[in-house]
């Protein structure tokens, strides 16, 4: 069973930087494709970016894109998360997650849930105004 820690969250003013790590124990990430997704007060757990595991294809939710970039390296079995640009309803928990799902199922559903088997705990992030 592979583990997940987050860190990198804390408060920021908008307009400002974060950077999210993701480190993974229990097995190589390199087999894995990974995500983040986040989830504000009250709503949803809703996808953020997502990278394959070979190939290393992004995805990025409408609302980042141009302003968070997903990364990895698999060398330190970690997974990234730079934000900039951040606005007030960005503030949320951040989680990572990992799933080993064949591409052929995952490609189409990058963006669910429920593709993704192994969750961290997640980081806090506010953007205040």
């Amino acid at each position: 069973q592979v583990q997940l820690v987050e860190s990198g969250g804390g408060l920021v003013q908008a307009g400002g930087s974060l950077s999210l790590s993701c480190a993974v124990s229990g097995d190589t990430v390199s087999a894995y494709h990974m995500a983040w997704f986040r989830q504000a007060p009250g709503k949803e757990r809703e996808f953020v970016a997502a990278i394959t595991s070979n190939e290393g294809i992004t995805y990025q939710a409408d609302f980042v894109k141009g302003r968070f970039t997903i990364s990895r390296d698999n060398a330190k079995n970690t997974l990234y998360l730079q934000m900039n640009s951040l606005k007030p309803e960005d503030t949320a928990v951040y989680y990572c997650a990992t799933t080993s799902t064949p591409v052929s199922l995952y490609l189409p559903n990058v963006r669910m849930r429920k593709m993704y088997n192994s969750w961290g705990q997640g980081t806090q992030i506010t953007v205040s105004s």
